[in-house]
């Protein structure tokens, strides 16, 4: 073909309109994203968490993986990173944060870490007297403790090599089945918890749920499967037993892998679950086994695989992110509480549950000696589209729904469990209610509320750059 026609011909190709072959063609052809997960299984024998008696694992179910995706905009850089593991203490988090900075340049205010809340999970180094009850101050727990920034550094630094252009878009699907609160008005006019299947002096659940499955879907500009975020609002604590387990989360990204495969990693974030789980008080069904596990993230994955369906592109893909320390007020108690606490301490393993819940907090109110604890709320957005919104504990499911309420953006993920853990924050009517959440909550009557009102604060703000962009 001479030059000529050649001209022609390209003049005559630049003169066609775009056909997009991904429902937007090129929206985010700026950014770039890279994935990474790395094994954080605990050594056999490891103390196990999540409940008020010692547990050491005995063998591994799956495996247990600290998965980091890094988002390049070109000129900011952030990183989202899910860990299984029932929390992250603070001093995790600032110590991963500061290791990420030095080996990868991005900033440890730019890095977005959370929990998925697995009751199968190692036990971890917290500063808190119940350390000593479920072995968190053990050699073992404090070996895997310290070990643990070490491995989340590396799986965002091998993320940050991997960066790659990619583009995402969006969508949310609905799952009612899944999720309920646990916490009901009996009867006799108290609140119960988890108060067994089939009573009869359940009159209905005291809070909603959240249904919704957010979905942030990243691929390759050659259409090959990269990443999928998925926040969605249910307690980890359904496998049980003495074996290692990412629970649920875990089946949920097999499931999806199975679909777009191996390569595509899932970064599952927990939303705000704090008074919900998965027992259905109306199914006489036993609901606690790895099968059960496997059913539920079944089911979530179905959820993800509609929602592949309705992705929107996101055409603006310039990263934000802002975060603000906020010092929340400790909870009350009393001397006599605190004389309370140590005799039921001496008790042992003979002192009732709720007891035993209420002492470890009195204990930990009291060794803070009246300082406030300091948590974050942090928030990343991506363009005037989606954001990712941090919250440091176990939040009532409330305070999510609030924050998504108020958010400007067409998708709000909210991570518990996120940069911290101050335990439970229920909302400011719970209080009054009362009952296991309530009295373990290390924080004072309003500090949930104080949480949405920064989150919600820092949305307004971003959405307006994002506006005047």
């Amino acid at each position: 073909m001479n030059r000529s026609r050649m001209k022609s011909l390209l003049s005559a190709i630049a003169a066609l309109p775009v056909i997009c072959l991904f429902q937007g063609g090129i929206a985010g052809a700026d950014l770039r994203v890279g994935t990474s997960a790395v094994k954080i299984t605990p050594p056999s024998g490891t103390p196990m968490a999540g409940y008020y008696y010692e547990r050491g694992s005995e063998d591994v179910i799956d495996d247990l993986y600290a998965k980091a995706a890094v988002l390049d905009d070109a000129s900011t850089k952030v990183a989202l990173v899910v860990c299984d593991l029932i929390t992250l203490p603070r001093q995790v988090v600032l110590e991963t944060r500061q290791l990420i900075e030095q080996q990868t340049g991005i900033p440890g205010s730019h890095v977005m870490l959370s929990a998925t809340h697995t009751h199968t999970g190692p036990a971890l180094v917290r500063d808190s007297v119940r350390d000593n009850l479920d072995k968190g101050g053990s050699d073992p727990a404090g070996d895997y403790t310290w070990e643990l920034p070490g491995r989340i550094a590396q799986a965002v630094n091998e993320a940050n090599g991997r960066l790659a252009a990619a583009r995402v878009s969006h969508a949310r699907q609905s799952e009612d089945r899944l999720s309920f609160c646990r916490r009901f008005w009996m009867k006799d006019g108290t609140v119960g918890w988890n108060p067994g299947k089939l009573n009869p002096n359940i009159i209905r659940p005291v809070s909603p749920i959240d249904p919704e499955v957010g979905v942030v879907y990243f691929d390759a500009l050659d259409s090959r499967p990269l990443l999928t975020y998925v926040n969605f609002a249910l307690h980890a604590d359904t496998t049980g037993g003495k074996r290692i387990s990412a629970d649920y989360p875990g089946a949920l990204a097999r499931r999806l892998a199975d679909c777009k495969g191996p390569d595509m990693m899932t970064l599952f974030a927990n939303g705000a679950c704090g008074n919900l789980n998965h027992l259905n008080v109306n199914w006489a069904g036993p609901q606690t086994s790895p099968a059960e596990a496997t059913r539920l993230g079944t089911i979530l994955a179905a959820a993800v695989l509609k929602a592949y369906m309705d992705l929107k592109p996101v055409a603006d893909t310039t990263l934000r992110v802002r975060s603000e320390l906020i010092q929340l007020p400790p909870a009350p108690f009393s001397p006599e509480d605190v004389h309370e606490a140590r005799a039921t301490l001496e008790k042992k393993d003979k002192a009732r549950f709720m007891e035993q819940v209420k002492a470890y907090k009195v204990l930990d109110v009291q060794k803070r000696e009246g300082k406030p604890l300091d948590v974050e709320v942090q928030v990343i957005t991506m363009g005037n589209t989606l954001a990712w919104v941090s919250l440091p504990g176990e939040i009532f499911v409330e305070l999510g729904l609030s924050i998504k309420a108020a958010s400007p953006f067409s998708l709000t993920c909210v991570a518990e469990l996120a940069n911290g853990s101050i335990g439970y924050i229920p909302n400011r009517s719970a209080y009054a209610e009362g009952n296991y959440e309530v009295v373990s909550a290390r924080c004072a009557e309003g500090s949930g509320e104080r949480l949405v009102q920064a989150a919600v604060k820092m949305l307004a703000e971003l959405k307006t750059d994002a506006a005047g962009k």
